[in-house]
């Protein structure tokens, strides 16, 4: 792949596979721990992969943990994709920083802090206290009928991805949660998906907030037309993900690849989300493969392309909860899972320091 810009060159040239000593290391202190082998299924595998992560093992716990919301609008929003009108995006970035929506109520349940960026916003807001402002453009074109932003925007917002990684993590975060706000995002989500994963959009489109029949056949007829526009541009999408990014994904799926990237180069854990955090974490993963390696999907979400995106990327949700709201409330309900599997392997006493007999001792 071409340069993209000097930050994300740096970052993607920091970016390692796991440790495979750690790992190592990790499985063979699993086996001795006072538990038969395997009796703790994923969380025996997440704390396995959270020593590759950390280069040790046992690793340190990823605590505490920042979400970081990025929010943007979406001119496909025109299409009639939704029936929440755009300005919803806003008033929800102000719930956001007043505390008073799901995500904050989960994240403080968890410890978590939560960190609201504007990444492309439509309606004007104003400063307030817990906002990040960094938005390049008030919210994407049309992807239907145009690119739905330049890639000079799209490699601007994932840097302000990596900056995001980059000061969450010095101010002491140990994991990171991908949240998101956008009326519209999970149509830009579908494309995404359907581009990377060469996939007919009316198996990755869901219906998003709820709609009805005639409007998902609506959004599906979207995804299509944007995938048949830009046809050029997605039969290239393994050399070029950053173009596709460009021509059919949102603000708040560069900052969230960018996010990705920037906690892959600091060897920082990273909770993704549903379908939106999962289309972001394509693009991710096609410009930098390595940086998946520090991804945990948080959980199964309701969008059906969520599911085509973990497959691809070989994660394997760890709760199932029927949820589609998004904000990043599937992956911070999951934070205390990966918490606890980095304790147990830390914490736990093996066969021999609790002076109990292994069934492997026996002959």
């Amino acid at each position: 792949m071409t340069s993209l810009t000097p930050l994300l060159d740096e970052t993607i040239a920091g970016i390692r596979p796991p440790d495979a000593g750690a790992i190592a290391e990790a499985r063979a202190r699993q086996d001795r721990l006072t538990k038969p082998r395997g009796s703790l299924g994923a969380l025996e595998d997440v704390a396995v992969r959270l020593a590759g992560i950390a280069g040790r093992c046992p690793p340190p716990i990823p605590e505490p943990a920042a979400v970081a919301v990025f929010a943007a609008d979406h001119g496909v929003h025109a299409q009639g994709v939704s029936p929440w009108p755009q300005e919803v995006t806003a008033q929800m970035v102000l719930n956001f920083v007043a505390g008073g929506a799901a995500i904050n109520v989960l994240a403080a349940a968890s410890g978590a802090r939560v960190q609201v960026v504007d990444v492309g916003v439509a309606s004007p807001l104003d400063d307030a206290p817990g906002l990040v402002r960094r938005a390049v453009r008030p919210g994407t074109a049309d992807l239907t009928r145009e690119p739905a932003m330049s890639r000079v925007e799209a490699l601007a917002t994932m840097e302000t991805g990596v900056a995001m990684a980059r000061d969450l993590v010095a101010d002491g975060h140990a994991c990171l949660v991908t949240g998101d706000m956008g009326i519209a995002n999970t149509t830009a989500s579908a494309a995404l998906v359907a581009a990377f994963c060469a996939t007919d959009p009316a198996t990755v489109t869901g219906r998003g907030t709820g709609i009805d029949d005639v409007t998902w056949r609506r959004k599906v007829g979207a995804v299509r037309s944007a995938l048949d526009l830009h046809a050029a541009v997605t039969a290239r999408a393994d050399e070029d993900p950053v173009a596709v990014l460009a021509a059919v994904g949102g603000l708040e799926h560069a900052a969230i690849a960018g996010l990705v990237l920037g906690a892959a180069a600091l060897r920082v854990p990273v909770i993704l989300d549903g379908v939106i955090a999962g289309s972001a974490a394509l693009v991710a993963s096609a410009v930098a493969p390595d940086s998946i390696g520090t991804c945990f999907a948080g959980h199964r979400s309701a969008e059906p392309g969520h599911t085509v995106a973990m497959r691809a990327l070989g994660l394997e949700p760890l709760v199932d909860l029927g949820l589609r709201l998004g904000e990043g409330t599937g992956a911070v309900l999951a934070l205390p899972l990966v918490q606890a599997a980095a304790r147990v392997l830390r914490d736990m006493a093996t066969f021999d320091s609790a002076g109990v007999t292994d069934k492997g001792t026996h002959g």
